[in-house]
């Protein structure tokens, strides 16, 4: 057993906590059957294993260690673990989205010193047009987290904008991603005392934002110069297409009939 082992906050911050449950299945799993599954290290840096470490220290389970130190920075380390939980099943949609942002941060950022560190580019006529960098979209980002743009969005919204309360609320489950983004533009305070309320609570002021952002939306205008009613446009449009699909589907058969007839 390594005697010497380094918990990293920044790496460690990578792990989604566990619920309870699943805290309590890993840890009668461990003392039922040992941990089988080797701890890895990059130096003496944990990199892999920090809820089984934690609970095989507490209860003196034996375990074991392996080395990879195929990494020149901690960075390479945080793009690899990054790598690793995102092809889990099991890590939340916001934990991913969290995960996939942090990753384009790094190759940003990587981007940027190697673009500041490289030599004087010649003519711009003389150059080939390059591919854009990679992570350069949030689309780019959507992908690899297994979630659509418009969540990633919403996920940059809360990491901006949403109390520690907040944001640990999402990561719990008490309260979706896309409400959430909605309480995180609510002030501090407001968003605090939604969350000591509970779900209701949270759900309440989502929908109370909702409703103020549909109130100052700008209303469109018909012909007239009135609002139009967007819904009762929406269903007049509808049965407007229905109407027209049954005439073409009339003419479709009449077509059908003479053409049946003239053979």
């Amino acid at each position: 057993m390594t005697t010497t082992i380094i918990i990293n906050d920044q790496l460690r911050a990578f792990v989604d906590p566990l619920s309870d449950i699943e805290h309590d299945a890993l840890e009668r799993s461990l003392l039922a059957e040992g941990c089988r599954d080797a701890l890895v290290l990059w130096r003496d840096v944990l990199i892999d294993g920090h809820n089984r470490y934690e609970i095989c220290r507490r209860n003196n389970i034996p375990f074991r260690t392996i080395h990879n130190n195929n990494f020149e920075t901690i960075e390479d380390v945080m793009l690899w673990m990054i790598d690793n939980h995102l092809a889990r099943r099991s890590v939340s949609d916001f934990q991913r989205g969290l995960l996939a942002l942090k990753k384009k941060e790094i190759v940003s950022a990587r981007m940027a010193q190697k673009m500041a560190d490289a030599p004087p580019a010649p003519d711009p006529d003389d150059m080939d047009p390059r591919p854009p960098p990679p992570w350069n979209t949030r689309e780019d980002v959507a992908k690899a987290a297994r979630v659509s743009s418009n969540t990633i969005s919403q996920i940059e919204r809360i990491q901006k904008a949403a109390t520690p309360q907040l944001v640990e609320a999402v990561r719990s489950g008490t309260i979706s991603i896309n409400a959430a983004a909605n309480v995180s533009q609510l002030p501090e305070e407001m968003q605090i005392a939604a969350v000591a309320g509970g779900r209701k609570e949270l759900q309440q002021a989502a929908r109370q934002v909702r409703e103020q952002k549909a109130a100052n939306k700008p209303k469109k205008l018909g012909p007239d110069g009135e609002p139009v009613d967007e819904k009762a446009a929406l269903k007049a449009e509808i049965a407007a297409l229905k109407d027209r699909m049954a005439t073409l589907l009339t003419e479709n058969e009449v077509l059908k009939q003479k053409l049946a007839h003239a053979t």
